[in-house]
């Protein structure tokens, strides 16, 4: 038991850079590198760190507590902090102002918990820096992605339809059993003949 119990605190800290680790910046703008972190039992003098290319620390900060911002204990002059802590999400993303294409490359976002035993986990983010945006390689892909979702979308549309539609003939089917039914059993009745018809077309004997 004590062994399943370090196994799960070493996975309760949890560092994301959100749906995807590839970002792209133009040549001379600012870029922002996203970064958050999850724990499942709270953090006390957390300390975070931002490496270029794994080895060149770029930004060292550290959060008391949840009702602290954090603190900035070393940074590179031209990467400015631009997360939270006291907000609902444990942001800890930086800006990288003046992007050069020599900073074109993989930046991790690496954080450690004192009050997890020390544990620790960190993300990556792989940076392009371009001469400049291409937009008709971007139409084309929204093109791309547009028909390709149009015909899902029409696809998933002709199968709800296809579903309605053998629904109602199926309750008008329903419907008409329940009509015939029902009717017939009327017409007898009102006749004074109830069952006479039955009778009346029952098989000859052999």
């Amino acid at each position: 038991l004590p062994g399943l119990h370090v196994f799960a605190i070493t996975f309760a800290l949890e560092v994301s850079v959100g749906k995807t680790n590839t970002v792209t910046a133009l040549n001379n703008s600012n870029v922002l590198l996203p970064c958050t972190f999850t724990t499942c039992i709270g953090f006390q003098d957390l300390v975070f760190t931002w490496y270029f290319n794994s080895t060149e620390l770029i930004y060292h900060g550290k959060i008391k507590n949840k009702a602290t911002e954090p603190t900035r204990i070393w940074h590179n002059p031209r990467v400015e902090f631009v997360g939270s802590t006291t907000k609902k999400e444990n942001n800890i993303s930086i800006v990288l102002n003046g992007v050069e294409f020599s900073d074109a490359g993989k930046y991790t976002c690496h954080v450690k918990n004192p009050k997890e035993k020390n544990a620790q986990h960190n993300a990556t983010i792989f940076l392009t820096v371009v001469h400049k945006m291409v937009e008709t390689d971007n139409t084309v892909t929204l093109i791309i992605v547009g028909v390709v979702g149009g015909l899902i979308g029409l696809l998933i549309l002709f199968m709800l339809i296809k579903r309605v539609v053998l629904f109602i003939i199926k309750k008008m089917q329903d419907g008409k059993k329940e009509c015939l039914v029902s009717s017939s059993g009327n017409d007898n009745t009102e006749n004074g003949l109830a069952g006479s018809k039955a009778e009346q077309k029952a098989p000859p004997k052999a």
